[in-house]
């Protein structure tokens, strides 16, 4: 993928280790940047990830670290802030871990981009849009960019990412950082490599988004665990597409602005289960689970209007051809998938072992003393 604009640019890349971060760092390669960044401390990602080109240059921490920090160079044409304590449910699990990963790297790499004599041109953050979704089962509109925020949120996740947002707003209107807003919705495709990175504390280390579970799943002829009866929707967006969003935000993006990188399409979670058993030749019915007791905008999808009329962005990649780039990619990957998803195989026997007791425990009678 080649994106024009980017011709001799120099950029930092934080999270450039990781399935998007990856996927960007290739772009802005192919595009002509003449220096790339990364600054990542592979928490939920793998140095495999990266390009072998002498213009990246690898930073192999935490932005949090005050060295790092300092080390950052003057007259970077853009910055994109993509690292992340990855998910949801990792964050319902650890929410200390989430503020310092989420809420903390953001206002530190903001602040110091605030005190150099020549900022950034562009400091697009990755948002979640998740955040802004209304909470319904009952069918959903399309969130647009001014949607308002509840102040009853799913996840430390969603606290985190607004917050950041928030911060994004503060250094623009007080420090007169350029930054942008880029809301993700599901963003699936080539390089989400299930079981990357450091042990977080649930199966979610290994189990980490839909798309790449099904896929992966559906080529072992397993069953799609398919909760609520797959009525939850989700915007799913081909990474291709979102990467050329990032640089459309970085390129054209209104300092202190948001944008939704959407594809504007809902989608059930059992049609894309479905889907995905029909393009692997999965022969294993789906398994229905229960409902998730944490997460309350089940239906959700965005808006990409105010991307394509300022931004000039839509996404170009139909779903099931974009599932199916996927799926080749992922059996093409699968030695090194498993042996990321093996790293982590102790201890989701043990989380799976722990949970079996407490169900055994249960069903224990209760003896008076």
């Amino acid at each position: 993928m080649t994106v024009a604009g980017l011709e001799g640019t120099r950029a930092l890349v934080v999270g450039g280790a990781g399935f998007v971060g990856s996927n960007l760092v290739r772009a802005l390669l192919a595009g002509g940047a003449a220096e790339v960044i990364v600054v990542d401390n592979f928490l939920s990602s793998e140095p495999e990830n990266l390009p072998e080109d002498e213009r990246v240059s690898l930073i192999a921490a935490s932005i949090n670290d005050d060295e790092v920090l300092a080390g950052l160079p003057e007259g970077l044409d853009h910055a994109f802030h993509l690292a992340t304590y990855h998910g949801n449910q990792s964050s319902i699990a650890d929410p200390l871990a989430d503020h310092e990963h989420n809420t903390l790297t953001t206002l530190k790499l903001l602040e110091r981009l605030s005190k150099l004599q020549r900022p950034p041109r562009r400091i697009v953050y990755a948002g979640a849009g998740c955040t802004v979704a209304e909470k319904t089962f009952s069918g959903a509109r399309a969130t647009t960019e001014e949607a308002p925020v509840s102040l009853w949120l799913d996840s430390p996740y969603q606290i985190s990412k607004i917050i950041g947002e928030y911060y994004c707003n503060y250094y623009h209107s007080r420090h007169r950082l350029a930054t942008v807003k880029a809301r993700f919705q599901n963003v699936y495709g080539p390089g989400e490599v299930l079981g990357a990175g450091r042990w977080r504390g649930t199966a979610n280390t290994v189990w980490r988004n839909v798309t790449p579970t099904f896929v992966y799943k559906a080529l072992k002829h397993e069953a799609l665990p398919v909760e609520n009866g797959g009525i939850a929707t989700r915007d799913l967006i081909y990474v291709d597409d979102l990467v050329r969003g990032l640089v459309a935000c970085a390129l054209r993006g209104e300092p202190g602005g948001v944008y939704n990188l959407a594809s504007g399409r809902e989608t059930s979670i059992r049609e894309l289960a479905e889907t995905i058993s029909q393009l692997t030749g999965n022969p294993t019915p789906i398994a229905l689970a229960p409902a998730r007791d944490w997460d309350h905008s089940g239906q959700r999808y965005g808006d990409p209007a105010k991307a394509r009329a300022e931004l000039g962005f839509e996404a170009q990649v139909e779903l099931r051809d974009g599932l199916a780039r996927t799926i080749a990619w992922t059996r093409e990957n699968l030695g090194r998938i498993e042996a990321c998803m093996t790293r982590h195989a102790a201890r989701i026997d043990e989380l799976a072992a722990a949970a079996d007791g407490l169900r055994a425990g249960c069903d224990e009678p209760v003896v008076a003393g």
